[in-house]
This record gives C-alpha cells, sequence and structure tokens, in this order.
C-alpha cells in the first residue's frame, strides 16, 4: 500500500510494556494507523538496546522490568482515561495490569495470559495449575466478578487472536460449500450451533514456518523466529487441548480438570515433546507439536453446544506446530539436555532471513468435505514490503495486534473480551493487506492417509479423525 488508512485517534497516553521483536514491530504499525500526540508513547523495557530506535519514533523510554512488587507504582502515573495499554512482555502478569488499566480508564490489549515468572517453571506445582486452562479460567473469574468497563483484549495475536477469526471465516466458508442453509451467526450459541451443524469433529491451528537464515544454527543456541523466552515457556508446560465430544479414546496420560467450563484436558508432558499428525498448504502432511495455547481451550469452549445444561457438542481443537527448522533443532538440544536452555538465544530478524514464509491457518475437519485449511501464507518478502523491523512471523501477530485496538477503540467499555467475542470480519479486514495470500484449500488428507505401515499401530480405522490416530504416540 501507497497509503495506509488511520483507524481512529487514541487520546491518551499509550503504554508499550517490552520492546522485544513483536515491540519493534508494533511500533511503526501504531504510528501508521492511529492519530496521537507526540510525545504519548511510553516503552516499559529493561533493556537499552533499541533506545535508537525508540528516538527515532519520539518514544520516551522507562527502564525497568515490571515486577509483582512495582508494576503500580510504574505504571500507574503513565496509565489515564483515553490512554492504551499495549502489553508484548513476558514474565508480567496480564491479569494484574489488566486490572490496574482498567481501574485507570485505560484500554488494555495483550497477545497471551502471562503469569509473573515462577509459574512455568514451578516443580511443586501440579501440571493442572501451570495450564493455560489455569491462567484463562483466572481471567473469566475476572471477568464474570467485574462485568463492563474500560475495554481489556484478551489474547489477540496471532494464534490466540487472529486464528478464532480465521475459525468463523472457515466456518462459513465449509457451511456455504455443504448447501447448509443459514444466517450468519450473531451470538456464541448461534456460531456452536452453526459448526454442529456442518459435521465438524476439530479444529487445528495448524502452523508451519519455513524462514531460514544464512547462517545456520550453532550449538549451545536457541533460535527462533519469535521470543525464544516466550516459545520455551509454552513448550514446557503440558500439552493441552480442547476435547471433543467424538472422541472414543483418551490418551492414559491425559487428565482432565476439576473446575471451569471443562471444555480441555491436558497431557502429561510437555507439548514440545508430543507430537501430532497434520497438514499445511505448502508441505501437506507433517508433524507439528502440540504446544499449549489459549485459543485451543477458548475456541473449543466457544463453539460448545448445550442442551438442558449438558454438552452435546464440542469440536477438538489444538495446536499443531512445526517451528523454523533452526527451532526445531533448538528444541531437540534442550531437551536432550533434559530441559536445560542454551546458554545463547536469538531471534531471526528480517535482515537475516534469505527466505522462506510463516503458513499459519486453521483445519477445520470431520465434515462431509474431508478438510478444510484457511489462513494466511506470509513470505519474508511480503513482510518486508509491508513494515520494518519483522519478519513474517511478527507480522501476522502485529498487524492483528492493531486490529484488537481497533475494535477496542470502537467498543471501549466492553469490559473483559476475549477475541473470539470480537467483530472478524472487522478484524481480518485490518489485518488483510498484512497477511500475504489469505485463501481456503480443501484436502482429502486425513491422519490415516500414507502411514508407513511397517510397525503394528493402535488406530482407529473406522473414524480417521478421533485423536488417537492424530496424535504420535507408542506402538501397540
Amino acid at each position: 500500500m501507497t497509503t495506509w488508512p488511520v483507524y481512529g485517534r487514541i487520546n491518551g497516553p499509550v503504554v508499550i510494556i517490552g520492546f522485544g521483536s513483536i515491540g519493534r514491530g508494533f511500533l511503526p504499525l501504531i504510528r501508521r494507523h492511529f492519530a496521537l500526540d507526540q510525545p504519548q508513547i511510553t516503552v516499559i523495557e529493561p533493556s537499552s538496546e533499541n533506545v535508537g530506535l525508540m528516538a527515532t519514533y519520539g518514544v520516551k523510554h522507562v527502564k525497568a522490568a515490571l515486577t509483582r512488587e512495582n508494576f503500580r507504582e510504574i505504571l500507574a502515573p503513565l496509565l489515564a482515561p483515553g490512554g492504551f495499554c499495549v502489553n508484548l512482555s513476558v514474565d508480567t502478569s496480564s491479569l494484574d495490569i489488566m486490572r490496574l488499566a482498567r481501574e485507570m480508564g485505560s484500554l488494555y490489549i495483550d497477545t497471551v495470559i502471562e503469569p509473573w515468572p515462577g509459574f512455568y517453571y514451578d516443580h511443586k506445582a501440579d501440571p493442572a495449575s501451570r495450564s493455560n486452562y489455569a491462567l484463562r479460567e483466572e481471567l473469566l473469574t475476572e471477568k464474570r466478578a467485574n462485568p463492563g468497563g474500560p475495554t481489556a483484549v484478551s489474547c489477540s495475536g496471532a494464534n490466540p487472536g487472529m486464528v478464532s477469526w480465521f475459525v468463523k471465516q472457515a466456518l462459513l466458508d465449509v457451511a456455504r460449500d455443504l448447501n447448509i442453509e443459514h444466517d450468519e451467526p450473531k451470538t456464541r450459541r448461534e456460531w456452536a450451533a452453526l459448526m454442529k451443524a456442518t459435521g465438524v469433529k476439530g479444529i487445528h491451528i495448524a502452523e508451519r514456518d519455513t524462514q531460514r537464515a544464512r547462517v545456520a544454527k550453532q550449538l549451545d543456541t536457541f533460535i527462533n523466529t519469535w521470543s525464544v523466552e516466550g516459545f520455551i515457556s509454552e513448550a514446557l508446560q503440558p500439552a493441552e487441548l480442547g476435547w471433543g465430544t467424538h472422541e472414543r479414546w483418551i490418551p492414559d496420560h491425559a487428565r482432565t480438570h476439576d473446575t471451569g467450563s471443562g471444555a480441555a484436558i491436558f497431557l502429561l508432558g510437555p507439548g514440545a515433546d508430543t507430537r501430532v499428525r497434520s497438514w499445511c498448504p505448502t508441505p501437506g502432511p507433517q508433524l507439528g507439536y502440540l504446544v499449549t495455547h489459549n485459543e485451543a481451550i477458548s475456541i473449543a469452549d466457544h463453539f460448545t453446544v448445550r442442551e438442558e445444561g449438558e454438552v452435546v457438542y464440542r469440536p477438538t481443537c489444538h495446536y499443531a506446530y512445526h517451528p523454523s527448522n533452526d527451532a526445531v533443532l533448538s528444541l531437540h538440544e534442550m531437551f536432550g539436555r533434559a530441559g536445560k536452555r542454551q546458554s545463547k538465544q536469538h531471534i531471526l530478524s528480517e535482515e537475516e532471513i534469505i527466505a522462506g514464509r510463516d503458513e499459519l491457518g486453521v483445519l477445520l475437519y470431520g465434515h462431509a468435505k474431508n478438510a478444510y485449511w484457511y489462513g494466511s501464507r506470509l513470505t519474508i518478502d511480503e513482510a518486508r514490503e509491508n513494515a520494518p523491523y519483522q519478519n513474517a512471523t511478527g507480522m501476522q501477530v502485529t498487524s492483528a495486534v492493531i486490529a484488537g485496538m481497533v475494535w477496542a477503540l470502537e467498543h471501549p467499555t466492553a469490559g473483559i473480551v476475549e477475541a473470539d467475542e470480537m467483530d472478524y470480519h472487522l478484524c481480518l479486514r485490518i489485518q488483510r493487506p498484512y497477511l500475504g495470500t489469505v485463501e481456503g484449500i480443501y484436502t482429502d488428507w486425513t491422519p490415516l492417509t500414507d502411514r508407513p505401515g511397517f510397525f503394528p499401530e493402535d488406530i482407529d480405522e473406522s473414524d480417521p479423525w478421533q485423536f488417537r490416530n492424530v496424535l504420535v504416540h507408542n506402538l501397540g
């Protein structure tokens, strides 16, 4: 685009927490798409590495790491009605900061529900308490206890976030192609009823990152195309998935939750050491990691159908992530060292990456047309053309933050909201210029397709889309 639209005016101070790869990429976009006064943006970041870039954009820098003890003292003077708190950091409690922002009359947005340090690595805590399910239930408790008020958008990144909007568009496409008569749903109940009517059994958040750098990964270095700290944290959490009503088998190492929505289960093993079979357009069949993500739980919950209080339909939903090859090697190295992280961490910048794309979409499966992938196929070259300081992975995230902010400005008193509750038409319209090729593709692949067959397997041939067939598990 030569002329970029301005979507609204932010009439108060903007506070950006964190200035890693996502923060750097986000800064030019907020300047591009919102009218705001200068100096109005403050970045809270413990490192001084990017002070030159901040100065270029007229940004004030507060050199500090927010902690449980100091976050109110640091943030409260910076937040005000009409402003925005944009939390792009790790190791900061999304819920605590969200509460404070709403107390101060400020709008709020983040890309993930993040806890204070120690949550992910507490060896004394049981796996259920270290789950994304537990983090989301705390958010929902706050939402019920304090309805309305200044809008706080939870989990408006690429995933979680954008993929929830993809699910709705993909569902409408499948319903159209199955000739199911319907009006576009307006309520959560109507969306769930439509998914049930289409016969969708489940959803993979199916992603393949093929971005690569000229220099190969070195030993004792964790390479990723986005936050290394963020990836390691979720990689070591228990594998989690929304658990569908069509499932006839549950793994021996699976556990359910005693409280909350009951929409998900977790496995007694880390997500990045748990593999699943899935499909993306470029590679076709692939093995991905069942890394825990908020959207696996929220999507399954939002598309649950209840009758007289009983669950009669729910789709299985989980992440199936094949990160960049360097990130895969980094995971293998880390798990080979019994989870001890490497001494060096590095995020590949747009300047280092010589080729590849991030292909991120949703695979709706089990219906009469088998499976339908809908999503973004964004190359590194397209990302470079659209905006500075970000690769293809970051571009999908930062554009979703912008979309969530636009929605919040248009709905400033909506209270706490999840991406699943937002206007997907608006959000995808704002994001689309940044997403490369956005398309839907049907495939006849199933988890039973082209299995090697050299050894006995514990599978269910009567229904290809049972999780029993998706999970790469021990031989039977």
